[in-house]
């Protein structure tokens, strides 16, 4: 069901709890979608009912998309998008505005990491990690956001990281934990820009068993954590759920963090 962000949701009342977790009519587009997290945000999304748009860049996920579709009866589309180029990103919603008339549910997970000490990073290294964990939810949020408030509805959530609130250890990510901290507060002042017209939150992934550079630390990591123990990716499909379904319709400017613990101590 689709309603103006900031009406009361008065039909909600009457809803079985488990239905309002269900996106079954509204279309989804997951930058990132391919693997890891973002594979697992996409095949949430479709069991939950939604029509899905994954985007791709160097991992053509046709196949996956073809299976996730036949298996849970939805429309899953493939797009290719580089999230670092401005013009991939535009060739990309042009796309994804031909495949659906409306865009419910938009979440910008694409990421990359550098393991290197501030005093050994180039600055073009520096920028690169930027453009792909920074500049690139602007460019996503930036268009979803003509999308959303000119249906006067919308739901954005944006991949961001434990690193952007505490600060690893033993591995020098220094670079990293800029750029995820700028996405966390980049996207609560969306909360506030946008709460007219659509929800915005951040997901805050602690160590996830995926394959991100500095995986080879997780036997190092794992004391670290009171749980005792790194995440798996499908840990993480609650989480999305939640934030996209109707069960958080008075949900904005969260940033959710899922880390077994790590950030409490």
């Amino acid at each position: 069901m689709t309603f103006q962000v900031n009406e009361v949701p008065t039909d909600l009342q009457n809803r079985h709890t488990l239905d309002l977790f269900s996106l079954k009519g509204k279309n989804a587009v997951v930058f990132g979608g391919s693997k890891g997290i973002g594979l697992n945000v996409a095949t949430a999304f479709v069991q939950a009912g939604a029509n899905i748009v994954m985007t791709y860049h160097s991992t053509d996920c046709q196949d996956i998309a073809t299976k996730l579709a036949k298996e849970n009866g939805v429309r899953v589309d493939v797009v290719q998008c580089n999230v670092g180029c401005e013009e991939s990103v535009e060739k990309a919603f042009e796309e994804i505005k031909r495949l659906h008339e409306k865009i419910d549910i938009v979440v910008a997970n694409a990421g990359i990491a550098y393991r290197r000490e501030a005093t050994e990073i180039t600055t073009e290294e520096f920028e690169h990690v930027m453009n792909v964990n920074v500049t690139s939810i602007h460019r996503i949020a930036s268009r979803s956001g003509q999308i959303f408030k000119k249906q006067g509805f919308g739901n954005f959530i944006a991949t961001s990281s434990m690193s952007g609130s505490i600060v690893n250890t033993p591995q020098t990510v220094s670079t990293y934990c800029t750029s995820k901290a700028a996405v966390r507060h980049y996207c609560k002042a969306l909360a506030v820009e946008w709460a007219g017209f659509a929800r915005v939150n951040t997901v805050s992934p602690g160590y996830i068993a995926t394959d991100m550079p500095g995986y080879q630390f997780r036997k190092e990591w794992a004391p670290y954590v009171p749980m005792q123990r790194i995440g798996l990716s499908t840990e993480l499909r609650g989480t999305y759920l939640f934030l996209a379904s109707d069960a958080s319709t008075f949900v904005t400017g969260l940033d959710l963090i899922v880390d077994g613990g790590y950030t409490v101590i």
